[in-house]
């Protein structure tokens, strides 16, 4: 499970450092693409989730899943980390998601997501503990 939070510069060759935890549960190699759940975002899959993911799409009528390969295969790159724990974040990705010096990694339970800081803060802003426990609510937890 993919969990935390946290804040990274991203170097003049725009490599961030993936928090050991992290990679240790991506595995060494895995995939980045163009964030799918409507956030300017990137997220991160193992290639296991990955290939869950593509198996997904897969089952979309043809007319629907035509327009989400598009959107998302031309963007995904297959990445790893080097021997200081770094991932390059390739150029397209990172103007896609308005990431320049900083990024904010979250772990979303099965892949990362990663941010650019200003939309993180704007995105978080909607979640208070009263909203929240609203959402709870509903899992009777």
């Amino acid at each position: 499970m993919l969990y935390g939070g946290f804040l990274h510069t991203i170097d003049k060759k725009g490599r961030i450092s993936i928090p050991s935890k992290l990679r240790d549960e991506l595995g060494s190699e895995f995939m980045i693409c163009k964030g799918i759940f409507g956030k300017r975002c990137l997220c991160v899959y193992s290639l296991a989730e990955w290939d869950k993911l593509v198996e997904k799409i897969g089952t979309l009528p043809s007319t629907k899943s035509s327009g989400v390969k598009r959107f998302l295969y031309a963007g995904a790159f297959r990445v790893e980390c080097d021997g200081q724990g770094r991932m390059l974040i390739p150029p397209t990705l990172r103007e896609y998601a308005e990431i320049e010096n900083e990024a904010q990694i979250v772990g979303m339970d099965t892949n990362l997501e990663i941010w650019n800081t200003a939309l993180w803060e704007a995105e978080n802003q909607a979640f208070t503990p009263e909203s929240v426990a609203a959402i709870m609510e509903e899992l009777n937890f």
